[in-house]
């Protein structure tokens, strides 16, 4: 079974550097162009917008709370990825990885605007009085058969199980609390199942309270090491913007790393910290009851602020400027061991932090799967995804984290490409002003 991973590990490293990195950069790139760079143009608007959507009304529109839609959408996004996988970037591509995540998040911005605007456009009504939408929906435009977006929704199913962040809080909690992995995984399992099932509605009301009690307190934390670490800051920073066209030698316990390896670290962490490029978020915007696509869609440059610029970049820093980066320890434990220095019992309080983190990630991303199974099965869906869920989940929390992220990778650079390309035929569908 290690043999096995290796060489899907050494797959995953091969199609990155030569698929992964050309798309999200020439795609994002292109977009950026054709829009007026948008996601700087609009960004104040889009603030705007998202304190706006606070005096919605609800009652007098089909669908979700654009806010419930944003905050689902915002907790797939801000998950165990944001402390955990971003310190696995930086632990084997270094500190220039984090520059390549910034370069994914900006690129990113109109690559999951596009998505989500065509995603909302070509939606259709569901009996649920709320909308259906997504890349198996506008994929349909432009292939002339059904397996393109059939094969896309099954990917997305597949996905929707996130079996990395489910074992890293199984294996957090069981390791730090003494608690039985079984035990643990399965009422997690339950959790998981109860808040999926009640859709982006239910699982946007969860996220709405886990995420901003997250952010402002793992922020406010971080804040008070960074502080207190003022001097080592521009240092930091320096070393961030020099090894990411350079590569970084062997230093402390770090093994060092190419240019190569530094840009795809961070691209591929980027993208999964952001989830660029996959579709889910086109999925759960679409359920929202704004009718206005380019003002919901104008919430991703938030989502991905917030995401990228403030809590990922939060971790990076605090184990660049503590130094925990150079120990060779497991990157699940960088963060917790850079905020331990300066807050006590953090052995007790990050665990819980993990728990908050991945349960919002994998109950969003179930709510995803879910769609997609009832898209391919409107009947059968619903019954078989759980079970394959239940399946999917034990199964790899017996295995490492390592390995779970992995699948993860490659399953999103496979649904990357259908996207990418989905939204390039379709790029002039896409509208990037709002009408006066």
């Amino acid at each position: 079974m290690g043999n096995f991973f290796q060489v899907l590990d050494s797959f995953d490293d091969v199609i990155w550097s030569y698929l992964g990195f050309p798309i999200i950069v020439l795609l994002g790139l292109l977009l950026t162009w054709m829009s007026g760079f948008v996601q700087l143009r609009r960004f104040p608007e889009a603030m705007r917008t998202f304190i706006g959507y606070f005096k919605w009304d609800k009652e007098k529109h089909q669908g979700v709370h654009p806010l419930s839609a944003f905050f689902a959408c915002l907790g797939g996004c801000i998950g165990i990825g944001n402390i955990v996988a971003i310190c696995t970037a930086v632990k084997l591509g270094g500190p220039g990885a984090l520059f390549w995540v910034w370069v994914t998040a900006v690129l990113g911005m109109t690559m999951k605007y596009a998505e989500v605007y065509l995603g909302m456009r070509y939606r259709v009504k569901n009996e649920s009085e709320s909308y259906n939408g997504g890349p198996m929906y506008f994929l349909q435009r432009v292939f002339k058969s059904m397996w393109a977006p059939s094969l896309f929704a099954l990917l997305l199913c597949v996905y929707g199980v996130e079996i990395y962040q489910f074992r890293i809080v199984t294996e957090s909690l069981s390791a730090n609390f003494g608690w039985n992995s079984y035990i643990v995984a399965l009422i997690l399992l339950v959790l998981v199942i109860y808040a999926g099932s009640g859709g982006v509605s239910r699982v946007g009301e969860i996220c709405s309270t886990v995420i901003p009690v997250f952010i402002l307190t793992f922020l406010g934390m971080g804040l008070w090491v960074l502080f207190n670490n003022l001097s080592a800051i521009p240092d930091a920073i320096s070393l961030v913007f020099s090894s990411a066209f350079t590569g970084h030698a062997a230093v402390g316990g770090f093994v060092g790393s190419t240019l190569m390896m530094t840009i795809t670290q961070g691209i591929r962490r980027g993208c999964y910290a952001s989830d660029v490029g996959i579709g889910y978020a086109a999925v759960i915007y679409s359920e929202s009851s704004s009718q206005v696509p380019e003002k919901q869609s104008s919430l991703i440059f938030v989502d991905l602020f917030l995401d990228i610029f403030v809590v990922c970049t939060t971790s990076v820093m605090l184990i660049l400027v503590t130094d925990i980066w150079k120990s060779p320890i497991h990157e699940s434990l960088m963060v917790q061991t850079a905020l331990s220095q300066y807050f006590p019992y953090m052995h007790f309080f990050m665990p819980l932090f993990i728990l908050l983190l991945g349960y919002s990630t994998i109950i969003a991303y179930f709510c995803v799967g879910m769609k997609c199974a009832e898209f391919l099965s409107p009947k059968r869906g619903r019954p078989l995804f759980y079970a394959f869920a239940t399946f999917f989940m034990m199964a790899f929390t017996f295995l490492e984290s390592a390995q779970a992220l992995t699948v993860m990778s490659i399953i999103q650079l496979m649904l990357l490409i259908f996207n990418a390309y989905g939204i390039f035929r379709l790029r002039h569908d896409v509208s990037y002003y709002l009408a006066d």
